[in-house]
């Protein structure tokens, strides 16, 4: 049990727990040595007595440490402690993806475009070098206020083995995002994270899992057998590019998904260009359900079966292998004819039940660009209701007052009596474009948003970053004057400014030097004056945030300045110890 105040190999403070899981507990911690913050996470439960796991998460872990980018949680540390192995990483005050979804229910498709952007980019670093992230879902996935996404669990998650499904019939990681080779008992590979990221991309922009089920096993052999439900079903508007990615991300077959994260990046970075949105429905190439799912058949047969079920098999294996008498065997002989004939009953109402229903479904005819009164007289004459609540979208090319589209759209097949709801046109609602230059883009972006507008940023590499601000516009795709119609995109593009901490011990600084910096960057300085004879006085010998930690406004630092002693009889062992934190 890890207290309040406890010391974690003697460096990590313990301040208040942040998170509980079944893998690991994690705490929010502070770093004794280099005064910061940091995230500490514990392992729990039978993996911390399991020693394949622990080496494995031990030698992944520090894998994991080597991956440096923007997107990612930096891994300090790896350890143990009287029989507690962590892993410490860097401190993120921020929330969940899964939370935001609770809070929100859904995101816009500029919100989710945005993020996955973040997260493919993140992502591509690690599978340059190929570290397969294996776990990728809403709860690893951490947004801080100023949208910057964050993968967390790098190496929690590379170290579960690829034979999750066989361990006590129970799922280790997430079935709802699990690739279905990964279900079928194969090797995960880089495309295995493609597919998560398909499964989350659905899920950020329809609130909903496109696989559910009463047991991990039977979501399991959804991803295995299912196609993934149409999400243009829950969101007619959404462009066909979007639709796109999400099909070959998910794709069963992982030759029809992308090679990996970078080349899903790479598309994710045209996908709202008004020349993609009505682009051709992908066609895979190569066949899909190509999986044996016999393993995970027997699985799900084994989780069902009950303990009524079991006597039931052995007293009919009983009664064919004894030798009864012949009242017996006529008995038995009427009762396997009535389970024959129930047999064949229930197999003639599987077959027939699809071919009745599909003759009772009729086709929702086209009804575009009629009047209102027109095309509902229309929907009800083939059978259909039409909904009172009709919603009304601004269009260019149909005019107002009549109908634009439909849900479900028209051509698709449906039962009689099914409501239509119905889209109709406010004419051309256009508004014009203003310089959003210099402007901050949070502002712009929900002023636009409010008006139907698809608002897209993307981060420019200035040659000054001085020169700007965290947040300001610098640039625009559609320029002053234009006009933009509900559904139409933009993109903003704001500086991509990095800041990092120089190394202000190398001797090119002075104390204003450092304060200047502190006070330009919004940071808290903190500076402590030590007597030494050590360096001459003025010298500052030691800074609490390393050269090259990214710049956050708002947090404090620590530097020591040198000053000279008033007398000679100075401690050199403690200066030295002091000296030593640098």
């Amino acid at each position: 049990m890890v207290m309040k105040g406890q010391k974690i190999s003697e460096r990590y403070q313990i301040i208040k727990s942040i998170g509980e899981g079944g893998m690991a507990n994690v705490y929010l911690a502070y770093d004794t040595i280099l005064e910061r913050n940091v995230a500490i996470k514990i392992l729990r439960g039978d993996l911390a007595t399991d020693e394949k796991f622990v080496r494995r998460f031990q030698r992944e872990a520090l894998s994991a440490s080597s991956l440096n980018h923007p997107n990612i949680v930096e891994v300090y540390d790896v350890g143990e402690d009287n029989g507690q192995y962590y892993i410490v990483m860097e401190y993120i005050d921020g929330k969940h993806l899964k939370t935001l979804l609770k809070k929100r229910g859904k995101l816009t498709v500029s919100e989710v475009v945005d993020i996955m952007l973040q997260i493919t980019d993140g992502l591509s670093v690690a599978h340059d070098s190929y570290i397969i992230h294996r776990d990728i879902k809403p709860q690893n996935i951490m947004i801080l206020e100023n949208g910057m996404v964050k993968i967390t669990d790098f190496g929690i998650a590379m170290a579960l083995n690829a034979t999750q499904l066989t361990q006590t019939n129970s799922v280790m990681g997430s079935v709802h995002y699990l690739p279905p080779e990964q279900a079928n008992g194969k090797g995960a590979t880089l495309q295995s994270d493609i597919y998560s990221m398909g499964i989350l991309m659905y899920e950020l922009l329809t609130g909903t899992l496109p696989y559910k089920g009463d047991n991990a096993v039977e979501i399991a052999l959804k991803h295995l057998k299912e196609p993934l439900p149409s999400i243009l079903e829950q969101l007619p508007n959404l462009p066909q590019s979007i639709e796109n990615i999400i099909l070959r991300s998910t794709a069963k077959n992982p030759k029809n998904r992308y090679l990996d994260a970078r080349e899903m990046h790479e598309d994710l970075k045209t996908c709202l260009e008004e020349a993609r949105k009505n682009e051709p429905k992908i066609k895979y190439k190569y066949p899909e359900f190509d999986y044996d799912d016999t393993k995970i058949m027997k699985l799900m047969k084994e989780n069902k079966k009950t303990k009524e079920a079991n006597e039931q098999e052995e007293q009919i294996a009983k009664q064919l292998n004894t030798n009864e008498t012949k009242k017996q065997n006529k008995l038995l002989i009427i009762l396997l004819s009535i389970f024959t004939g129930l047999v064949v009953i229930i197999t003639s109402v599987v077959l027939l039940i699809p071919a009745i229903t599909n003759h009772a479904k009729i086709e929702v005819p086209d009804v575009v660009g009629m009047p209102l009164e027109e095309a509902i007289d229309k929907l009800q004459d083939v059978g259909f209701e039409v909904s009172d609540k009709q919603q009304e979208i601004s269009s260019s090319e149909v005019a107002e007052g009549c109908v634009v589209k439909t849900n479900p759209a028209v051509g698709t097949k449906r039962k009689k009596s099914t409501e239509i709801t119905i889209y109709v046109s406010t004419g051309n609602q256009k508004i014009k474009v203003e310089d959003y230059v210099g402007k901050n883009y949070l502002e712009i972006k929900g002023a636009l948003e409010a008006r139907g507008i698809q608002v897209i940023i993307e981060k420019k590499d200035v040659d000054d970053d001085n020169k700007y601000s965290e947040g300001q516009i610098i640039d625009q795709s559609v320029k002053e004057g234009e006009e933009l119609a509900e559904g139409d995109s933009i993109t903003i593009y704001i500086p991509n400014i990095v800041k990092t901490f120089p190394d202000f011990t190398d001797g090119s600084f002075n104390l204003t030097n450092v304060q200047n910096f502190a006070e330009a960057n919004g940071l808290t300085l903190e500076v402590e004056t030590v007597e030494t004879d050590k360096y001459p006085a003025g010298t500052i010998f030691y800074q609490s945030k390393p050269a090259g930690y990214t710049v956050v406004s708002g947090t404090s630092f620590k530097i020591r300045v040198a000053a000279t002693p008033q007398n000679n009889d100075v401690d050199a062992d403690n200066i030295g110890v002091e000296d030593g934190l640098q």
